[in-house]
């Protein structure tokens, strides 16, 4: 099972840039669809975003579309998640995770391997 931990979260005022990094350990993740979910306090987690394997697909909940992007390099072994325009209600604990049915076209959201999350508050 692939390890995955994210980094690159923080304290942020609103409207500011953030860039989140999910990098696997001791496997690849070039062969693997990858997402982001977040969970505030008190709420349930919502399923942001996937990446196919290859790039060549991606999924953004409507939530954060427009604001948010996601990317991979596979060569560094990291999915990132480029958050701009942040609002107050994106305070969360950000996580990113396998996903075993993105690339078959089954949607956004069979999580496998999830990392350790990582805090991003927004102030304002």
């Amino acid at each position: 099972q692939v390890q995955l931990v994210e980094s690159g979260g923080g304290l942020v005022q609103a409207g500011g840039s953030l860039t989140l990094s999910c990098t696997a350990h001791g496997h690849s993740l070039g062969q693997i669809a990858v997402g982001w979910i977040r969970q505030a306090p008190g709420k349930q987690r919502e399923g942001l975003s996937c990446i196919s394997s290859t790039s060549d697909a991606t999924y953004m909940t409507n939530s954060v579309k427009g604001r948010f992007t996601i990317s991979r390099d596979n060569a560094k072994n990291t999915v990132y998640l480029h958050m701009t325009n942040l609002k107050r209600e994106d305070t969360a604990v950000y996580y990113c995770a396998t996903d075993s049915g993105f690339d078959r076209g089954l949607g956004c959201g069979q999580w496998g391997s999830w990392g350790q999350g990582t805090q991003v508050t927004v102030s304002s």
